[in-house]
């Protein structure tokens, strides 16, 4: 408590005036920011219901090819999509919703009042990088139990899938952060949701990449989406060890990305 003397009247105020400890106001930032992801309609519908409706319809209707020299089976086609879509729901969150919300809130001058307020920079990214990791939790929960309801039979080790969706979210994030903080909010949302478009054929998620000329194989094995997608399915549906490729493709995005956000990003 603090006590001071103003015009002969002695007031004590509780709580202490000032800051609250930094880890508290990351935490409140974070659960803000996470609120604010799920009550945002149109959020949802491209970090839950896009992803769930490709993995339920895709799933259903014969559209991927099965490789060669293995007999079709039931769940065959969920077993090849669902660590696909799981790439694109850390896409559609880390990159795509984060670079569009980030791009609006520079805007309209939010994260200039907040850079000024007691919580630093660097923990405003803290806060905005927790809510993206939540809102990753809830869609591969519900991703997942959908998957395993339409008869997916994942494989490999649950922490090399957590090492990739880090690494992928840490890529994506860096990605997002730097279109937010240096280009328009309108150019933003509308490079943002083309890049979604764009991975989502091209990336591996839904199309084999054995699809594409064997010249556009090559580049598109470079992307991050392609990285995270390939290697989810390398563990979760071939139970192949740590896919240390796609983990140092990852990470170069993510280093790179994360970099780059740092060195250009502008709060104005």
């Amino acid at each position: 408590m603090t006590t001071t003397e103003a015009g002969g009247v002695t007031g004590t105020f509780s709580p202490r005036p000032g800051a609250a400890p930094l880890p508290r106001m990351i935490r409140a930032q974070a659960a803000l920011e996470t609120r604010m992801l799920l009550r945002n309609g149109e959020q949802l519908l491209l970090t839950v219901i896009i992803p769930t409706l490709l993995l339920v319809v895709f799933s259903a209707v014969d559209i991927v090819a099965v490789p060669t020299g293995t007999a079709a089976g039931a769940g065959r086609s969920v077993d090849f999509l669902a660590p696909g879509v799981l790439a694109l729901a850390v896409l559609s969150t880390a990159f795509t919703g984060q670079a569009i919300a980030t791009g609006f809130e520079r805007r309209y001058g939010v994260l200039k009042r907040l850079a000024v307020s007691p919580l630093p920079r660097w923990g405003l990214m803290t806060a905005k990088t927790c809510a993206v990791l939540v809102t990753e939790v809830l869609q591969i929960a519900l991703l997942t139990a959908v998957a395993l309801a339409l008869g997916w039979s994942p494989q490999g080790s649950p922490l090399t899938v957590a090492l990739l969706l880090l690494l992928g979210t840490a890529a994506f994030s860096g990605l997002g952060l730097l279109m937010a903080g240096t280009l328009k909010a309108e150019a933003t949302l509308a490079a943002a949701n083309l890049v979604f478009l764009l991975l989502l054929v091209g990336g591996g998620v839904i199309v084999p990449l054995d699809k594409f000329p064997e010249a556009a194989q090559s580049v598109l094995g470079l992307l991050p989406i392609t990285a995270l997608s390939d290697g989810l399915r390398e563990v979760l549906q071939h139970g192949a060890g740590i896919p240390w490729p796609d983990l140092g493709i990852l990470a170069v995005w993510a280093v790179l990305g994360l970099g780059a956000a740092a060195r250009f990003f502008r709060w104005e």
